[in-house]
Order: C-alpha cells, then structure tokens, then sequence
C-alpha cells in the first residue's frame, strides 16, 4: 500500500478537519492542488446530490457559483458527463473567484456511483492537464474506501430523534420562514462536525431548483456518521411557486435502501434484511422469500458481518433506533 493509501485508510474515523485535510495531503501527493472537495452521494442516489463533503481549502463561494451555473447549463462536467468520459475525470478552465482550473473525478466502481472529487488550482498557477487526469484516476478506489469507511464507521444514534421540521424557500432560493422543529434541527446539527448546514444557501438552492424539475430525485439522505442519525431532507413545489424542505429521521424499510448501498448489502440480503425488519423469524423468511434455511442462515451471517452486528435484534435495531 502506497504512503498516500495508508494515511487516507488511517484518517477515516477522524474529525472533520482532519480528515479533510488528510485526504488533501493524500490527493496532492499524486496531483497537487489548491483546494479539494471529496463529496459522497452513494449507489441508491446515483447522479443525485451530494449528502456530504470534506472541504479543505474550497471557497463556500466558489461551490455555491458551480451548483448555480450547474443549474443554469453552463457547467459541461457534471457527473453524467464525467460517466461518459473513459478516464472518469475531466478539466474545465474557469478563470473566476480566484480559481484558474478545475478537475473532476467521478468516484464510480462496479456496484454503482459513489460521489466525486473537485480539485482546485489557482488562478496564475498551471492548469491541470492530460498527465493529472491519468494520474487522479489512480485514487478512485481509495476514495470510494474513505466515503464508505466514514459512512459505515457509525454505530448507534448520538443525536435525539427529533420531530420533522419544514423550511419554505422562495422563487429565489433563499428561506423565507423555518418551523420551530427545523430550527430545533439546525442547533443540533451545528453541533456535528461532519453534518452539512441545510439551511445554507447552497444547499436550499440544490434541493429548491431540483424540486421544481418534475421527476427529478430532490431528496437527500444523510448518513448517521455525518448528522449524528440517518436524516433525510426531501423538497416539494408548493402551490404558490415556492418549495417545502422536510428534515426529518429516518429509519427502517425507507432507510434500506440507502443503508444497503452503503454498506454493500446485495439485492438478495436486502430481501432478507427487510424480513428481519418485518420482525420475521429465519424460517418464516425461508417460506417467504423460497429459500433453504441454511441459505437464509447464510445471508443474516453476511448481513452481521457487513454491519458489525452480532444478531437480528442488534440488526433491527441499528435500522430503526
């Protein structure tokens, strides 16, 4: 394993900061840079948005002004983009905010998408090339690793399950009014290092212009090693032209399948996981779902080991506590 491997593999689990800071340490051992966002999205979102990001170095204004010119169609290195490239990575020159250029790695892999890598380089400083395309996508796997490392590090809830709250945002993207339950939520979440600030003006934009798009997914859900419990956010067009945005818990079968992609739970031990969720016994989930009971045995083993669990309850528990 490479030095940068093992101080990527050795900072997951740490606090925000540094592990921020590491995987910049790690990237720039292969492509130099200045400044980084590694952003998570996981399989069950796909090309969604991001549920959350390591910055270091990355202007909050600069990330707001590539979500709105992402938005408007004037950004060509979006993440369809970047699945149709053979290398997964591309550069755009910018020339803005003091950013000269960018590169950007699609973090995909066999079992889906995963989230993506921003370089950044200043302006006057060289751009990036063909030679730094071929070499960040070394790091695609060690990435993927880190998202997953730090998304399935979590154990048990540290933050109280709190009431659904609701922040209504106007034609412009910005709030406008925020129930006392949304408010209750910001404090608590302000306390985590890792959790992303919903009411921030990038994130309402995100959710705000994809809910205004019929079909489009404006819905995010967070792991519980960045909000301290799984939590989803979840945008709706109102009649009057401005957006609802609910944050609120959530658990048991709705959290499935964002749980399962994260933790690589196949689509067979997902069947079998929303049994146990059903309160279902092995050999009634044998009946249920045809199979020998040596094979259901089998996958609750699988499911255990991939989850840190000893037992269904424990199981069950760590979905729906």
């Amino acid at each position: 394993m490479t030095r940068w491997q093992r101080e990527l593999e050795a900072a997951v689990g740490g606090g925000y900061h540094e592990l921020s800071a590491a995987i910049s340490r790690a990237v720039a051992a292969v492509v130099p840079h200045d400044g980084v966002r590694l952003v998570g999205t996981g399989p069950a979102t796909g090309f969604g948005p991001g549920a959350f990001s390591f910055w270091h170095r990355y202007h909050p204004a600069y990330g707001l002004a590539v979500l709105r010119n992402a938005f408007a169609g004037q950004d060509r290195l979006l993440m369809p983009d970047l699945a149709r490239q053979p290398s997964l990575a591309g550069v755009r020159q910018v020339g803005t905010l003091g950013v000269g250029s960018e590169l950007r790695l699609l973090l995909r892999d066999g079992r889906g998408t995963w989230g993506s890598l921003e370089l950044l380089r200043a302006e006057g400083g060289r751009p990036f090339d063909a030679h730094d395309v071929a070499r960040v996508t070394q790091l695609g796997p060690a990435l993927i690793a880190v998202l997953r490392g730090h998304v399935t590090a979590a154990g048990a809830p540290v933050v109280p399950a709190l009431p659904a709250g609701v922040l209504v945002v106007g034609r412009d993207h910005a709030v406008k009014a925020l129930t006392p339950e949304a408010l209750r939520w910001r404090d608590l979440l302000q306390t985590r290092q890792h959790a992303p600030d919903f009411t921030s003006a990038a994130y309402c934009l995100g959710l705000s212009v994809l809910a205004r798009r019929p079909g489009a997914p404006a819905m995010v859900v967070g792991p519980a090693a960045s909000y301290g419990r799984w939590v989803a956010c979840h945008a709706a067009p109102l009649t009057d032209g401005d957006v609802a945005i609910v944050i609120e818990t959530i658990t048991g079968a709705r959290l499935l399948p964002w749980f399962c992609g994260w933790y690589g739970i196949t689509a067979r031990e997902q069947q079998v996981a929303a049994e146990v969720l059903d309160g279902a016994a092995p050999k009634q989930i044998a009946r249920r779902l045809d199979l020998s009971a040596h094979t259901v045995h089998d996958h609750l083993k699988s499911l255990f080991r991939k989850t840190h669990v000893s037992s269904r309850d424990e199981f069950h528990t760590l979905l729906t506590s």
